[in-house]
């Protein structure tokens, strides 16, 4: 198979493990071509992609961009403060008049649940979801996957700790359902108030200390609390939670095996991680930031071949 099964990447539950398994073999081959002298391939020379963006975001809107040019595709950047947004006009009128200017794919960041799959409903566009909400955000997911698979060879039967507020992260439903899919284990970890519910549904192991989840995984992944998303408080105070929940070198040490150390950033030093374990051999969180570039070249370029 050399083409996904979908149209869209709206999220990480449309893609099969044959999917996510090509976009691997696809980023193995970008990530040649970024570590090139000459770092461009000529790809999507004749797509144009905008970056419609509703939400602040550096890390993913400059991966993006940079996966966009180095396949030399034209790029048209939309930011919705300052936009005819604040003036009233609807989400479907701005993505209209954005395609009007012969736009080919739509990468997408907006504040609520469920919208890129609502826009791929409505306009002629391929579209990529850069997160929704507390929804999802695949191309993340994708890239944790992606450099985890680069670190330990092969994802089938690895154990993924991913802890911290679960209850807001939209990285973390989308690690779930892919990490599952290319065989691994997952667990949950956090305080009870920043945990869903009926989180053990998605056949994960729930846990609600830290210690625990260090002794049973190979990978931890560290969510950084969003306190932008919250109306009330769900702990204490942050000491507190650093206290309970945040990643030291002598919790780490404590553990009885070597554990790979991630984050998808961006990283609160301090709270959910020190900088003494962001900052050490343990971690990958820079191999993520690379990565992430050939996840999304490998991304645009197979969506636009579909």
């Amino acid at each position: 198979m050399s083409q996904l099964s979908t149209d869209h990447l709206l999220g990480i539950k449309d893609l099969t493990p044959e999917d996510i398994q090509l976009i691997f073999k696809t980023a193995d081959q970008f990530k040649e071509v970024i570590n090139r002298p000459i770092k461009k391939v000529p790809s999507l020379r004749d797509i144009t992609i905008a970056n419609l963006f509703f939400e602040n975001s550096t890390r993913t809107k400059l991966s993006f961009e940079l996966a966009e040019k180095r396949l030399s595709a034209d790029v048209l950047n939309f930011s919705a403060s300052g936009s005819s947004l604040s003036k009233g006009e609807t989400l479907i009128d701005t993505a209209n008049n954005i395609l009007a200017m012969k736009v080919d794919m739509i990468v997408m960041r907006h504040p609520n649940p469920g919208a890129a799959e609502f826009l791929s409903r409505r306009v002629k566009a391929t579209i990529i979801n850069a997160g929704d909400g507390t929804h999802e955000h695949p191309t993340q997911a994708l890239l944790d996957a992606f450099s985890i698979r680069e670190r330990l060879g092969d994802l089938s039967g690895k154990k993924v700790a991913v802890v911290g507020d679960i209850l807001h992260s939209r990285v973390a439903l989308s690690n779930v359902f892919c990490l599952q899919k290319a065989g691994a284990e997952v667990m949950l970890c956090g305080p009870r108030t920043l945990m869903p519910l009926h989180a053990e549904s998605l056949g994960v192991k729930v846990s609600y200390r830290l210690e625990e989840a260090l002794e049973w995984c190979d990978v931890a992944n560290m969510l950084r609390v969003q306190k932008e998303r919250m109306d009330k408080g769900y702990f204490p105070s942050i000491r507190e939670y650093a206290m309970q929940y945040g990643l030291t070198m002598k919790k780490l040490k404590a553990a009885s095996r070597d554990i790979v150390i991630m984050h998808p950033g961006p990283i609160n030093r301090g709270v959910e991680i020190t900088s003494e374990v962001a900052d050490s051999d343990y971690s990958i969180i820079l191999n993520q930031v690379e990565n992430g570039v050939a996840i999304r070249m490998a991304v645009l370029y197979l969506l636009a071949n579909t």
